[in-house]
């Protein structure tokens, strides 16, 4: 069965040009974007995307990080889309990731590591809620890009 999950591409693919590149591995491993949309997160929806991270010491550089440009987020869908997109995107450190995955190709190291994926489907809803509205995706906006 299909499911859907939310994917990021992060500030340190779109700045070194290698967004395209990403976005045609996501669709040569089967992944369909229904929804997608480019532009420029605030520091208010950096710090409510990253909410679950708050306590931790590293919270204030992934803010940083993810505001420090552009990105590109994106509604995906495919069976299992969850695992495989989290397959897909390699281990969060570059260095440890496997040959041919996202972060082994575009990552920088463990804090600029390209890409973003949700971790479950419960975290998936929100994600995509919180970028594309409730409910993330409906047929009549389906395909569409949106302005951020």
């Amino acid at each position: 069965m299909n499911e859907l999950t939310f994917a990021m591409i992060k500030p340190d693919v779109i700045k070194a040009k290698n967004s395209g590149k990403v976005l045609d591995l996501i669709e040569q491993n089967g992944f369909e974007i229904l929804r997608m949309q480019k532009g420029q997160l605030s520091k208010e929806m950096a710090e409510d995307f990253y909410a679950v991270h708050a306590s931790k010491p590293f919270f204030n550089e992934l803010v940083s990080f993810v505001t420090s440009g552009p990105v590109i987020v994106m509604a995906l869908e495919k069976e299992n889309a969850i695992k495989e997109w989290r397959n897909l995107m390699g281990a969060t450190d570059p260095l440890q990731a496997a040959p041919g995955t996202v972060r082994k190709l575009y990552g920088t190291n463990i804090g600029e590591n390209a890409v973003h994926g949700s971790d479950s489907q419960e975290n998936a809803a929100i994600e995509l809620t919180l970028f594309f509205g409730q409910p993330p995706l409906d047929e009549e906006n389906e395909n569409t890009v949106q302005q951020a």
